[in-house]
């Protein structure tokens, strides 16, 4: 099973089994990892965001044109956001990092 390790906003990691084909919003919840995802992972958005490791980016799948217009909406953006909802636990994920950010805008896009 995948491991990926939580970065919380205080500097403290939790490693997770994560099982595959769920979310990293799903697996956060599973595990009482402080992450909102306020639109239940529906994209509609930017209260998931996470800050992947450097080294991870470039392994998870492009963001979508709609996932990349709630990113515009985060708190503290950084060349490695992502949506926690929009990344999907792979055995090629095993030992994904993602750091959780010290805040969140909680602004849902209405119609989504």
């Amino acid at each position: 099973m995948p491991k990926i390790t939580f970065i919380l906003a205080d500097g403290t990691r939790k490693e997770i089994d994560a099982p595959n084909g769920i979310s990293v919003l799903e697996v956060a919840h599973k595990n009482e990892i402080p992450l909102e995802g306020a639109c239940e992972g529906s994209l509609a958005c930017s209260t998931c965001h996470v800050i992947v490791a450097p080294e991870w980016f470039e392994k998870l799948k492009t963001a979508t044109e709609d996932e990349e217009d709630m990113l515009d909406l985060a708190f503290g953006l950084t060349h490695t956001s992502r949506l926690g909802c929009q990344i999907i636990v792979s055995d090629a994920l095993d030992g994904l990092t993602v750091t959780l950010p010290a805040a969140t805008r909680n602004m849902q896009v209405q119609g989504k």
